[in-house]
């Protein structure tokens, strides 16, 4: 993950499940989170993600597990939580995605949120530059994009418009080098 505020640094990204034969087990997911986090050394987790089983979860599953989460992330001092937008039923707009990212945010207000913007797996193309575009007035806890697209233009227009106000990671590992650094 690149960042223009700061230098390169390493993600190591976790996505899991608490999925049981007989349903979503929501009572483990604290002593799982320490667990990870104290015994495993994971820095970031992502919920419902492209490799987990959230596919194969219901909307009203994936809603109560991605609120679980957010909570426990909450009660520990997580430095932070992000969303990615929904991609069975995508948002065709703007106002359709900010919905969706701030009933998200809503579960953890005290928790700096931040958008991951990966279009080529949700299908969700909603450029992030209109995105940021007031976005701080709808969800207040929001900090940033982890920007995964190979849209070089829309990137550029969010660091030249918003590099003082958010924090914008980049990383698509297909892009990199002068490239990238050109848009610095």
């Amino acid at each position: 993950v690149l960042s223009p505020k700061y230098p390169v640094q390493k993600l190591l990204c976790i996505e899991v499940s608490t999925i049981q034969e007989e349903g979503i087990n929501l009572s483990v997911i604290g002593q799982y989170v320490d667990y990870l986090v104290k015994e495993q050394g994971v820095k970031n987790i992502f919920v419902n993600g492209t490799t987990g089983e959230g596919l194969s979860l219901s909307t009203q599953e994936r809603k109560q597990l991605a609120e679980e989460w957010a909570k426990h992330a909450a009660a520990i001092g997580a430095s932070g939580i992000a969303g990615i937008a929904p991609f069975f039923f995508k948002p065709t707009n703007k106002d359709t995605l900010v919905a969706f990212l701030r009933e998200v945010a809503s579960e953890a207000p005290g928790i700096p949120f931040y958008y991951y913007h990966i279009p080529l797996l949700t299908g969700v193309k909603i450029r992030v530059e209109e995105l940021l575009d007031g976005i701080k007035e709808q969800i207040p806890t929001f900090q940033g994009v982890k920007f995964s697209d190979t849209d070089l233009l829309d990137f550029a227009q969010c660091v030249k418009n918003n590099k003082e106000q958010f924090v914008l990671l980049y990383g698509v590992d297909e892009v990199r080098g002068s490239t990238f650094n050109d848009l610095l």
